[in-house]
């Protein structure tokens, strides 16, 4: 797309700007330029590359999961405010 084919003010709808003609101008070439260099980098030639989500590989850094004992039941409700048949009881958030 050509920077001259850019449609500033369908874009600004879009975003729900409300641009003046001043914002609309410089929007419209700072969009051109943006283009341009996406133009630029199609040039490079990427067949030998590896698609990647990072630049450097990344490691798994959180622990193993392992079993362990869980918190007693009387201990999780010790400080409910409210509570009954063993289930805290909270405000109803639905209607």
């Amino acid at each position: 797309m050509a920077s001259t084919d850019i449609d500033v003010k369908y874009v600004a709808h879009l975003a729900r700007l409300a641009l003046t003609p001043e914002e609309e101008k410089k929007l419209g070439a700072q969009l051109g330029n943006i283009l341009g260099y996406i133009e630029k980098l199609r040039e490079l030639d990427v067949s030998n590359v590896e698609p990647t989500a990072h630049a450097v590989p990344m490691v798994n850094i959180t622990r193993a999961d392992e079993i362990q004992p869980s918190l007693p039941h009387e201990d999780a409700l010790r400080n409910a405010p409210r509570q009954a048949g063993g289930l805290f009881i909270v405000p109803k958030v639905v209607e």
